[in-house]
C-alpha cells in the first residue's frame, strides 16, 4: 500500500509525462487538495492490459483512459508489431466524446513508428473494423470503444492479424512491450494524423460497406425480405447508419429506428446504462413497438456488436429473448438451412447454455465450447477448420454475442440483426412466431434455462472481496445448492494443458448438479462484477411456459445459494 509521500511523488512522476495539460492540470488539483483516496483509485495501479485490451473511466491517471494511456499503450503495440509482424493496421472509433482524440493519437504513434495505416475517420461500428481488418489481412486493428460500459468509460480493443481479438501469448508480448514505454510525452507522435494531409489511408465506408452486405448475403438462408415492421435501436450508438443501409437492401422496407436513440450520442442522454441487457434500457424501443404494431423489436448495444430481441407478448407488452435462447433459435436456423457439404460446427461459450449441444444433435452438426469471449470463439473455428472438422457456421456468447459465418470474426449484432428478421419473416410466412418456434425447439432438443446473477464491487477494494471469493471457492466447495447434490467440481484454474487452446486457465470454477445441472462462478474482464451462471434442463412436456418458470425460478435460488456460499 502506498503511503501518501509515494503516492504524490508517483502522481508528480506521471504529470511530468503526460502530454494533455488537462489532465495535467486535474491530476494537480487532487494533490493540492490532498485528495488521497481518489489518488489511490487513479494512481495506485495502472490499467491493465489483457486479452480484452484496456477499458476504464475518462479521467487523468495511470489506472484510468486516458490520452497518456492510450499513448504508452500505442508506443508498445507498435514495438511489438515491429517485431512479431507485418502490414497496415487498421483503426476505427465508436461515438464517445473521447474516441476521436484516442483515435487520431493511435493513428499518430504508429505512423511515427513507420507503421501504415488505414482508418475510418467518422465513427464505425466495431464489426465493421473487425470486417476489414480481415478482408483487408491487416497485421492488427484498433477499436477505440467502451462498447455498452457506462457513459464515462472508453476503451482500446485489439485485433489479431488473423482478424480475431488477441489472445495468449500475443497479449502479454503485448503487455510487457506496454511496460517498457517511457513517458508518453516522450513518444513520437504524428500531429494531425487524422488531418488532411496525414499520411495514413482513409478508409472508404460506402466501398467497406459494399463489401460486407455480399458476404452477409452470402451466409444468409433467406434471400427475399418481407413486410414485416420492426422497431429498431442503437441505443444512441454507430449501429443505425449500417443497420438501415443492410436491412433496406435486403429488402426490408418497415424498420424503425426511435428518434431520440438513432444518432450517437456518447452522452447516452436517454438511458442510465447503455446496454440492452440493463433494465430500462429498451423500453423507448419497446414504446415504439407498440405504437406502429412492430411484430419485432431489435436493439444493438452502442457499437453495434450486440444484439438484443423482444417480441409481443400477447398482451400489448414485449417479453426480451435471453441471449441463449436467441443464440439457440440462430443455431437452429442456420443448421435447419445448412446446404454446404462439409459438417456444420457451431459454438458457443462456457457460460452459455448447454441448450447448443442439444441442438446441433438434432442435426448431426459439430458442437465446441470456448473460454468466456469472442476471441476464443473465432480462433476456435479457425482451427477446428484447419483441421478439417468441417465448417464454421454460427457462434454466440449469452451476453447478446452472435457470428453468423466466418466473415467476421467477432460477435456482429447487425448481421445477426438481419438474419434474425429472416427467421422471424420465414416463421411468418408460414402462420407461425418466433415464440412458436421456442417452445418446438425445446420439445425437439429439451428445455434448458440460464439465469445469471451479477454481484457488483466497485474500486480496488471490490476486486480484492472478488478475489477471495474465487479463492474461497477454490479451497471449498458447497455439498449441495438449494437441496441439489454437487456432483462434481472443475476448477479451470488448474489443468490447461489437458485442454484445447481454446480452454485456457482461467478464473472460472463450473459445478455439476444431480440431474445435469450446472454453476459457474467467475470473474468480469470488463466490469467490476462477479457472476454466477446456471444452467438447469427442464421438463419439455405439457405447459412449456409454465415448466420454464418453474425452472427460471429453480435456478434463480441456486444461483442466490452461490452468492451465499462465497459470502458476496
Amino acid at each position: 500500500m502506498l503511503d501518501h509521500s509515494e503516492l504524490a511523488q508517483r502522481t508528480r512522476e506521471w504529470i511530468e509525462g503526460d502530454p494533455d495539460p488537462a489532465t495535467r492540470q486535474e491530476l494537480t488539483e487532487l494533490l493540492e487538495k490532498e485528495q488521497w483516496e481518489e489518488l489511490k483509485e487513479r494512481m495506485g495501479g495502472v490499467l491493465e492490459f489483457g486479452t480484452a485490451g484496456i477499458r476504464g473511466a475518462v479521467e487523468a491517471g495511470s489506472n484510468r483512459m486516458n490520452r497518456a494511456v492510450v499513448i504508452r499503450t500505442t508506443a508498445g503495440l507498435a514495438d511489438f508489431l515491429r517485431r512479431e509482424r507485418s502490414g497496415h493496421v487498421v483503426v476505427g472509433f465508436d461515438a464517445r466524446p473521447s474516441s476521436p482524440q484516442f483515435a487520431a493519437d493511435t493513428v499518430g504513434v504508429l505512423l511515427a513508428a513507420g507503421i501504415e495505416v488505414s482508418y475510418f475517420p467518422e465513427p464505425v461500428p466495431t464489426p465493421i473494423v473487425a470486417y476489414t481488418a480481415r478482408r483487408t489481412g491487416a497485421a492488427a486493428a484498433v477499436v477505440i470503444t467502451a462498447s455498452h460500459n457506462p457513459p464515462a468509460d472508453n476503451g482500446y480493443k485489439v485485433y489479431d492479424s488473423n482478424g480475431a481479438q488477441i489472445i495468449p501469448p500475443v497479449d502479454r508480448a503485448i503487455a510487457d512491450a506496454i511496460a517498457r514505454v517511457g513517458p508518453a510525452k516522450d513518444v513520437p507522435r504524428v500531429e494531425e494524423a487524422t488531418g488532411p494531409d496525414s499520411p495514413a489511408r482513409r478508409l472508404d465506408y460506402d466501398e467497406v460497406y459494399a463489401a460486407y452486405r455480399r458476404d452477409v448475403d452470402a451466409v444468409r438462408p433467406r434471400r427475399e425480405g418481407s413486410s414485416m415492421v420492426v422497431a429498431y435501436t442503437p441505443i444512441h450508438g454507430v449501429g443505425w447508419k449500417t443497420f438501415q443501409r443492410l436491412v433496406s437492401d435486403a429488402g426490408y422496407p418497415n424498420v424503425e429506428a426511435v428518434a431520440e436513440q438513432r444518432d450517437p450520442d456518447g452522452a447516452f442522454p436517454t438511458v442510465a446504462f447503455p446496454n440492452p441487457e440493463e433494465p430500462g434500457a429498451m423500453d423507448l424501443v419497446q414504446d415504439l413497438g407498440s405504437r406502429i404494431g412492430a411484430d419485432l423489436v431489435l436493439a444493438n448495444d452502442p457499437d453495434a456488436d450486440r444484439l438484443a430481441v423482444s417480441m409481443p407478448a400477447g398482451d400489448g407488452s414485449w417479453k426480451p429473448l435471453t441471449g441463449n435462447q436467441i443464440g439457440v433459435l440462430l443455431a437452429d436456423y442456420l443448421l435447419q438451412n445448412w446446404s454446404g457439404t462439409d459438417r456444420p460446427i457451431v459454438i458457443n461459450s462456457i457460460v452459455s447454455s448447454p441448450m447448443l449441444r442439444t441442438v446441433a444433435d438434432v442435426y448431426g452438426a459439430h458442437f465446441e465450447q470456448t473460454l468466456t469471449g469472442f476471441k476464443w470463439i473465432a480462433n476456435a473455428a479457425l482451427d477446428l477448420e484447419a483441421q478439417g472438422v468441417g465448417t464454421f457456421v454460427f457462434g454466440y456468447e449469452e451476453a447478446l454475442g452472435y457470428t453468423v459465418g466466418g466473415h467476421v470474426r467477432d460477435k456482429d449484432g447487425l448481421s445477426a440483426g438481419l438474419v434474425f428478421m429472416d427467421l422471424a419473416a420465414s416463421l411468418r410466412d408460414e402462420g407461425a412466431t418466433v415464440s412458436d418456434r421456442m417452445a418446438d425447439l425445446y420439445r425437439r432438443a429439451g428445455l434448458w434455462v440460464s439465469t445469471q446473477l451479477s454481484l457488483v464491487r466497485p474500486g480496488t477494494e471490490g476486486v480484492a472481496e472478488i478475489a477471495a471469493a474465487m479463492r474461497r471457492l477454490g479451497e471449498t466447495t458447497p455439498t449441495h445448492l438449494d437441496g441439489r447434490e454437487v456432483v462434481s467440481v472443475r476448477d479451470f484454474r488448474t489443468g490447461a494443458e489437458e485442454r484445447p487452446r481454446w480452454l485456457p486457465a482461467a478464473d472460472l470454477v463450473e459445478m455439476t448438479l444431480e440431474g445435469g445441472g450446472r454453476v459457474l462462478v467467475r470473474p468480469s474482464g470488463t466490469e467490476p462484477k462477479l457472476k454466477i451462471y446456471v444452467d438447469l434442463p427442464g421438463e419439455a412436456e405439457g405447459d412449456i411456459v409454465r415448466q420454464e418458470s418453474e425452472t427460471r425460478a429453480a435456478a434463480d435460488r441456486i444461483a442466490a445459494a452461490t452468492a451465499e456460499f462465497i459470502g458476496l
